[in-house]
């Protein structure tokens, strides 16, 4: 094709990985991003340290050529490591076996090793320079460096991968309403730390799983690091009454709470005090947009466009998913920009959405369900029609992690499903009061077979 100049707004993780798949395709880009370099100054993004790389991220990897590099620093997780305030922990496994696993990354090594391979690809990248302006009738941005001098820049094809928060996104709907809602989910987050553990075994706890301490309304999660440490994120209602984040404003109410409703998990974290007090709240908020794009002059994408809450562990596989499908339209499209950003929100806005509501689903699962005997006799009834009738079920979570069938499609199929699962148990809390061969033949009459499933 002929080469053509695509401007991106934002150098993270979405933004480098479209970078330098669309440079690989012979297209000219340049990536202007707000934060200094982190391969010059460390990473400072203030956002959780570690991610789940899970296989959609994993195949926009593989086409980067980055995957072998990426999962050499990566840790992996086998399942939900659930941690009941009463009793012992167990693990729920993600797949089947180990070919269906997630990963631990650390986001700060991520986005620099994707900065590298755009750069090796030709891509042009500048760091502090904050987008000021957007002229979309003349195709002109302006951007402010480090010390606020403003600098004008021709855009002819303008994309925005600049995160939540996104400038760019601003500027559009002053240009031309996108029709944006954010629902906030009423809840958020504080990061703490477990460090490595001293002696041969660098991991205080169990290194190959996600750990999870639900305690109903509110809920611990732990992610392993790849030199041994945990990052732990605590996840509770932001206002209202015990326990919230206003009811417990500092490290002495922290901990008091942590005593009484995590206490196997508190001795693992010995700098509790110093990361409650100096960690800020963070809040979580799921982000709609009627429109993704103005014709064929700017589009947005990754979070920019469709911002999910953490807990489907997705929010990075589906930008690194977009990355691919927009890199090949517009490789397939020519000039013509217009039809290859009007195509991508075709396909992509249906799946955003899908899994926007498979994440805040997750959430109640997470903090509540793993717990529960009825969940319990559905997982496990699930897993015996997976096996014995593996063309006509497979596990919602399953379908969204390990495969690429389309989220909506993931999401649809997982509903009628869980219909299912719920008619042949009765409320029942046992999975053997279901007669097996009975249900797989309700199973086959009731849902059509699964897709062709791609894996990696």
């Amino acid at each position: 094709m002929t080469r053509q100049v695509i401007t991106l707004i934002g150098g993270g993780l979405v933004g480098a990985l479209l970078a330098q798949l669309l440079a690989k395709r012979g297209l000219e880009v340049e990536v202007f991003e707000k934060r200094p370099d982190p391969r010059q100054v460390g990473f400072t993004a203030g956002r959780s340290i570690n991610l789940a790389l899970a296989e959609r991220g994993l195949q926009a990897l593989r086409r980067a050529g980055l995957s072998d590099d990426v999962l050499q620093r990566a840790v992996m997780m086998r399942g939900r490591m659930v941690h009941p305030l009463e009793g012992s922990s167990g693990l729920q496994r993600y797949g089947v076996d180990d070919s269906e696993v997630i990963w631990s990354v650390s986001r700060g090594g991520l986005n620099m090793l994707l900065l590298d391979a755009a750069e090796a690809a030709g891509v042009k990248l500048h760091f502090g320079q904050s987008l000021v302006s957007a002229d979309f009738d003349a195709r002109r941005i302006v951007l402010a460096d480090e010390n606020n001098r403003l600098h004008p820049h021709d855009t002819p094809v303008l994309v925005g991968a600049d995160g939540a928060g996104s400038t760019l996104r601003h500027a559009m709907n002053d240009y031309l309403p996108l029709g944006i809602r954010v629902e906030p989910l009423g809840h958020g987050y504080k990061e703490l730390e477990i460090p490595p553990a001293t002696g041969a075994e660098r991991f205080a706890i169990e290194p190959h799983a996600l750990h999870i301490w639900p305690r109903g309304g509110y809920m611990c999660i732990a992610l392993p690091n790849t030199e041994g440490s945990f990052t732990v994120t605590l996840f509770l209602p932001a206002h209202g009454p015990h326990p919230s984040f206003d009811t417990l404003s500092d490290s002495a109410a922290a901990a008091a709470f942590f005593r009484q409703n995590f206490p196997d998990l508190l001795p693992l974290i010995p700098d509790f005090a110093e990361d409650y007090d100096n960690h800020p709240v963070g809040t979580l908020s799921t982000l709609y947009l009627d429109r993704w794009h103005i014709d064929n002059r700017s589009l947005l994408i990754g979070d920019a466009a469709h911002a999910i809450v953490p807990f489907h562990g997705q929010g990075m596989n589906c930008g690194f998913e977009d990355t691919v499908v927009l890199a090949d339209l517009l490789a397939e499209s020519g000039h013509d920009t217009g039809d290859a950003f009007a195509e991508f929100q075709r396909i992509r806005q249906p799946n955003a959405n899908a899994i926007a509501a498979m994440a805040l689903e997750n959430y109640i699962e997470m903090r509540d369900s793993v717990a529960d005997p009825h969940y319990l006799a559905k997982r496990e009834l699930g897993a015996r029609l997976a096996e014995r009738a593996p063309k006509h079920f497979m596990a919602r979570y399953r379908m969204v992690t390990f495969t690429h069938l389309p989220y909506a499609y993931a999401y649809e199929r997982g509903r009628a499903q869980d219909q299912l699962l719920e008619q042949l148990l009765r409320g029942s809390i046992s999975a053997n009061d279901v007669q097996l061969n009975a249900a797989i033949s309700t199973l086959e009459a009731t849902l059509p077979p699964l897709p062709p499933l791609r894996h990696g």
